[in-house]
């Protein structure tokens, strides 16, 4: 039972872990600029606001990946998991730089959400088709997220 259980979870605990991997290097950023400026200057008060802003999204983020693997298929929202923390360290480098490079993406990241958050209805939704009609789309489902988070990576 364990190994079934670890079978179906394994790509979201690795996103999960590389992610929190993604969070010390931007908690690490912060302190060297702290540590670098005696006084707070605007490179330390944009490293701190970017690390709040993707601290501020997290808990979304991995409730959406999870719900998603979980209720859907680990595969496609492990992917789209990657991509958000690709996106993410673009938004932070971006807003170190200028805040109007982090635009891209931020609106980028706000799409993968989006696509989770639909992963995970749609998720619920076949699960109640299955319980109560017994009628059962996954696999249906699953080809179609599977097709459709290939998209994801168009602009």
């Amino acid at each position: 039972m364990y190994a079934k259980v670890v079978e179906n979870i394994y790509l979201l605990v690795i996103v999960t872990l590389i992610s929190v991997l993604q969070n010390a290097f931007f908690a690490l950023k912060v302190e060297k600029e702290c540590n670098n400026q005696n006084v707070k200057t605007s490179a330390f008060e944009r490293v701190s606001c970017a690390n709040r802003n993707c601290m501020d999204a997290y808990p979304t983020f991995l409730a959406v990946m999870w719900c998603a693997g979980l209720c859907l298929n680990q595969a496609p929202a492990a992917f789209a998991g990657i991509l958000y923390l690709v996106v993410r360290q673009k938004y932070f480098v971006g807003y170190m730089g200028q805040t109007s490079q982090s635009t891209p993406g931020y609106l980028f990241g706000k799409r993968i959400l989006f696509f989770l958050f639909l992963m995970c209805v749609v998720g619920i939704f076949n699960y109640l088709l299955t319980r109560y009609y017994g009628s059962d789309y996954k696999e249906y489902v699953e080809t179609i997220t599977g097709a459709a988070s290939a998209l994801l990576l168009l602009p």
